[in-house]
């Protein structure tokens, strides 16, 4: 990368003056393209660098340009749990340096890690915008998935109509009952929590060449473990079937410590057998319920879901999530 030092980073030795210069490319660049989103701190980066989403840290490089100012970031993380052919990359770059090949220079940097890895499925991501049309399109992607982020104010929200739903849903699933799951989940409860977690599959994926994705005991803790290092307080919320005592859906919400008014849906699934029976409802307006009595400073929880998933919108804007904005995934095959 002529002019510019790239620096890849160990996961297990994190330079503190790395680490700062990637918060602030990363910082920069979300307060230009997603100022919705809460703010770039390094305790959060450094886990999320240590541990990835469940266990298995990305690769990732730092750029620095020729006075040794940051300047860029690429992530690239491989899945060792399921999909072997796929990787997962986001290029950043400084605003400020934008439209100088950089993110191009990022780009094939990441990708010859890529290739590797011998993995033949590339997928990358950010908020839509001409200019990641632009770059994505130059590259060699096309695109395949749109996600909705969506918003729920919890300052503002309607909580008398979240209890008349709550109430509504609740008359309608009457057969269930709902059982609080602060932090990690107790091991008798895991086999049942790596099957409603394995429900997540049947959401759309629109044109992502993917596969099924595997859930086991030790991707479950390797999730609560990652989250919890982030700082997050996690919280889940399930449905039990009262007769046989089979759990038939849950959602997880996570609310970060360092900013405790913010929260992050994470997974929210019902078992196919379960469903129309108004449980992710019921189980979304309980989670509202719950909150309020044990995170009563919150103010909003963010969650993510396909854009053509009707069902899933329907429920967040019956319980009060406005749409902030849209991201897209690229995928190219290598």
């Amino acid at each position: 990368m002529c002019g510019v030092n790239l620096t890849w980073l160990d996961p297990e030795k994190l330079d503190d003056r790395d680490l700062a210069a990637a918060a602030a490319v990363l910082e920069a660049a979300r307060s230009h393209d997603a100022p919705y989103r809460v703010g770039e701190i390094v305790p959060t980066l450094t886990a999320r660098l240590r541990h990835g989403p469940d266990g298995h840290p990305p690769t990732t490089a730092l750029a620095r340009d020729g006075l040794g100012l940051p300047v860029g970031f690429v992530a690239v993380s491989f899945s060792r749990w399921d999909n072997p052919q796929r990787a997962d990359m986001v290029v950043t770059v400084d605003p400020r340096r934008r439209r100088e090949g950089l993110g191009r220079r990022l780009f094939d940097a990441g990708l010859a890690r890529v290739r590797d890895e011998g993995r033949t499925v590339l997928l990358g991501y950010g908020v839509d915008s001409p200019a990641l049309r632009g770059f994505a399109t130059a590259v060699g992607m096309r695109q395949v998935f749109t996600m909705a982020v969506r918003r729920q104010d919890l300052r503002t929200v309607d909580r008398e109509r979240i209890d008349r739903e709550f109430a509504a849903a609740g008359a309608h699933a009457a057969a269930y009952q709902l059982v609080r799951v602060p932090g990690r989940t107790p091991e008798e409860l895991m086999p049942a929590v790596v099957a409603l977690s394995e429900a997540i599959n049947d959401a759309p994926t629109d044109d992502m060449a993917v596969e099924r994705e595997a859930y086991s005991r030790e991707r479950i803790r390797a999730y609560e473990e990652a989250v919890l290092a982030r700082g997050q307080r996690l919280y889940r919320l399930l449905a039990r079937h009262r007769e046989t005592g089979e759990l038939a859906g849950h959602t997880v919400v996570g609310v970060d410590h360092h900013r405790p008014w913010h929260g992050f849906q994470h997974d929210t699934s019902v078992v196919g057998a379960h469903r129309g029976n108004r449980l992710g409802v019921l189980l979304k307006a309980g989670m509202v319920r719950w909150l309020a009595e044990v995170e009563p400073q919150l103010h909003t929880i963010d969650t993510n879901n396909a854009a053509s998933n009707s069902h899933m919108a329907r429920v967040n804007e019956l319980l009060g999530y406005e749409l902030l904005a849209t991201s897209t995934s690229w995928q190219r095959q290598l």
